[in-house]
């Protein structure tokens, strides 16, 4: 450390300094000898008194043990040493840094030496069409790939759709709160001027005309986006998120700002919890409840998500919608809340395989801004064959929970569609202790809000939500988050080695959709993911995505209710076009997905 800098620290630091005499004889008095090179320990001492006792209590935190004789040693001279560190968020040259700063480390789902799939850029879509339906409550729940035939063609209007979510929202969202804001006359208007353009001859696309709904942490310009939370709830952003400017490019409709569990954690946000719309009794599951709970309800077309560790593979489980979770770094999170750099992923929910895949068609490539997206190509043919292809699947899964018999016929379903199953393995680690890395970024990310206490004002304030996980994560282990970063490298390697090319190597995995394991293996290793109805499974007992409460339980069902069960297929990284086509193949073989909820 320099002698000015040196000298800027004991100014600074004076009156903290003048009660600690003990420890200003570790600070040089004088100028370091000409050419003698720093020293670790030589700052000017900071921060609160330490002693041995200290290190002893912090022990239990990080799970170390030592000795007296090292515990003195630290608490000598940690004010010199260690405190400084912390000048950054403590001291007298404080840096603020924006939310939307990413990490100088960057994340690279591909490891070296991997192919990079798929060799081409190709879309093909469905040709088939069919007539418009005489209720509006069928066109509301067609698909996007059918809506969009009929406004091409001309069948059906823009405002028209439009206006039939918007009734179906006002009288529908009471049920399962889904909407934080509807934007009845922006969407409105955008679709006054598709109508325009399609009947000029402007036609932009599948999705053109098409309403949608935004998870709201999706900036959108002059349209609040409040991430669910009760310290944004008025926040207003001046511009659009990139995937909210390609789906206006594209010509689709936003009607609506979704809700999101508050800071994307499950299903509470500002205004109350989302609901599941085929079980009012229970939430909707999250964080992406809002798209999910719209989707599965007929209130949108499609809905964008996000995903960090399970946020568009579980609500789209509970709500019985179709949820695709890109590879990490196709869909570029420009104007999207960070909850964790090196994790989060923006991906679309709708009612059919297909129809996400016309979605991510639209969203997907880099922007230039989010320093995560990387150039990849999208192959997907809508009737492309799936014989032959090579299934993996983990045994021992299949035959427990959460796997149930809805899991067990997709396997069994596998080989009658032509495809082979082939046996995978992991090895047994404690793939949770992933989350670390999680938490940490996490609680980066919303450090002024935990700090200065705003984060109180969430309305969910129990153990397992994120005020407390914030604020215990200030006292995780740095040595262990470079640990657990290493571990995360370890686990990158052994889905390489799954998929790696040999005559038994799976072109795609399906696995047990809400399996802890998976959903974590696969969100820090940035494989792609298709979750898609299968079937259904009876539940006597309602489904929550938080702790257990004795105080409060869930509600109980006697006889058990019926609700949508769901399976997921894992794809090889930036090969969505595979799993799209096997559960294409699944989803017409299974003809389970036109089923709606009761009452909606």
């Amino acid at each position: 450390m320099s002698k000015s800098r040196r000298e800027f620290l004991t100014q600074s630091t004076l009156a903290v300094l003048a009660s600690a005499s003990t420890t200003l004889a570790q600070t040089p008095s004088t100028p370091a000898t000409p050419g003698a090179p720093p020293a670790f320990g030589t700052s000017p001492s900071v921060g609160p008194e330490v002693s041995p006792a200290t290190f002893a209590e912090a022990e239990k935190l990080v799970q170390v043990a030592l000795t007296e004789k090292d515990r003195a040693q630290a608490a000598g001279n940690w004010r010199a040493a260690m405190a400084p560190l912390y000048e950054r968020r403590t001291g007298p040259r404080k840096v603020a840094i924006p939310n939307t700063t990413a990490p100088y480390s960057l994340i690279n789902s591909i490891l070296p030496g991997q192919p990079t799939l798929p060799p081409k850029n190709e879309f093909i879509r469905t040709t088939s069409d069919a007539p418009l339906p005489t209720t509006d409550e069928a066109i509301a729940f067609a698909p996007v790939r059918q809506l969009s035939r009929w406004i091409e063609t001309r069948k059906l209007t823009s405002t028209r759709l439009t206006e039939i979510y918007l009734a179906r929202i006002e009288r529908l969202n009471p049920k399962i709160n889904c909407i934080i804001t509807l934007t009845r006359d922006h969407a409105l208007a955008q679709a006054k001027a598709a109508d325009a353009e399609i009947s000029s001859g402007h036609y932009r696309g599948p999705l053109h005309g098409i309403p949608w709904g935004a998870k709201d942490l999706l900036d959108t310009a002059n349209i609040a986006t409040t991430w669910g939370a009760e310290p944004f709830q008025h926040r207003v952003p001046p511009a659009d998120a990139t995937v909210a400017e390609r789906l206006n490019a594209a010509g689709a409709v936003l009607i609506a700002k979704l809700s999101l569990g508050a800071l994307a954690l499950n299903d509470v946000w500002f205004g109350g919890q989302t609901m599941n719309p085929w079980l009012l009794e229970e939430g909707s599951s999250g964080s992406s409840a809002g798209p999910g709970a719209a989707t599965a309800a007929g209130l949108v077309a499609f809905a964008i998500g996000s995903e960090t560790g399970g946020s568009i593979v579980s609500p789209s489980m509970r709500c019985g919608v179709t949820g695709l979770r890109p590879t990490y770094g196709r869909v570029p999170r420009t104007g999207a809340m960070t909850l964790c750099w090196s994790l989060d992923k923006l991906g679309p929910m709708a009612r059919s395989v297909e129809d996400t895949m016309l979605v991510l068609n639209a969203i997907t490539g880099p922007d230039g801004h989010d320093v995560a997206c990387v150039l990849s190509k999208l192959d997907f043919d809508a009737e492309a064959p799936v014989k032959n292809l090579k299934v993996g699947y983990f045994s021992q899964w299949m035959k427990e929970a959460p796997a149930t018999d809805v899991d067990r016929a997709a396997l069994a379903a596998i080989s009658t569609l032509g495809m082979t199953p082939v046996e995978v393995t992991l090895p047994d680690w404690p793939y949770d202790n992933l989350d670390l890395i999680l938490f940490a970024e996490a609680a980066a990310a919303f450090e002024e809000i935990t700090l200065n206490h705003a984060v109180d004002q969430l309305k969910a304030q129990v153990p397992d939500a994120w005020p407390n996980t914030f604020r215990q994560s200030r006292f995780l282990s740095a040595v262990d988050y470079v640990q657990a970063d290493r571990l995360r490298r370890m686990v990158a390697v052994e889905m390489a080695r799954i998929f790696a090319p040999g005559p038994n190597a799976p072109d795609l995995l399906l696995v047990p959709s809400l399996r802890d394991e998976i959903l974590t293996i696969t969100n820090f290793t940035g494989h792609p993911s298709l979750t898609l109805r299968a079937g259904f499974v009876e539940v006597s007992e309602a489904r929550s995505d938080w702790a257990p409460d004795p105080a409060k339980p869930l509600p109980k069902f006697n006889p058990p209710r019926r609700v949508p069960h769901g399976v997921t297929l894992i794809g090889r990284l930036f090969d969505e076009g595979t799993i799209a086509s096997v559960g294409l193949a699944l989803e017409r073989h299974f003809n389970v997905a036109k089923e709606t909820p009761p009452g909606f």
